[in-house]
């Protein structure tokens, strides 16, 4: 599986972290930035994220502000981007077997509930329940095809 990985400065420790925990695991990790903690924007990593799940050429993605908020908002103004802010395990695994998310989002700067490990590993082992999901997933589809510029 490969996974669309990236922070801000904020994040950026985090990342780090995440992306080895990962590799561990035996993902293949396609780092979209930053590289430092030199002071950046988050949009710009949201996208690039984004782009790489909504493009099919990583399997979910995970991104990292200091709160996870600024950085999952940009990534949900992507159409087809379902990313989820967990803080806790339970979190996580009900995003994606409720909602489908195809991205996680980690604030690096708040307390979590769980582990920033826990709380990917429970996105990355859960699975879409579909079902009566599957019917409010197909709403939000129509909600962006609705508004789309």
């Amino acid at each position: 599986m490969k996974v669309a990985i990236g922070s801000d400065h904020a994040g950026f420790k985090l990342k780090e972290k995440l992306k080895a925990f990962l590799t561990q695991k035996g993902f293949e990790v396609l780092d979209k930035g930053c590289f430092s903690e030199e002071s950046c924007d988050y949009p710009d990593y949201g996208e690039a994220v984004a782009l790489e799940v909504v493009n099919n050429n990583c399997d979910f993605g995970c991104v990292i502000c200091g709160t996870g908020i600024g950085i999952s908002i940009a990534a949900n103004k992507i159409p087809g981007i379902r990313a989820a802010l967990c803080t806790s395990k339970e979190m996580a695994q009900l995003a994606k077997a409720h909602n489908n998310a195809n991205i996680i989002a980690i604030g690096a700067r708040i307390n979590l509930q769980d582990s920033p490990e826990e709380i990917l590993e429970a996105f990355i082992n859960s699975k879409f329940e579909g079902g009566r999901h599957e019917r409010r997933i197909n709403k939000i589809t129509n909600i962006e095809e609705r508004y789309k510029c």
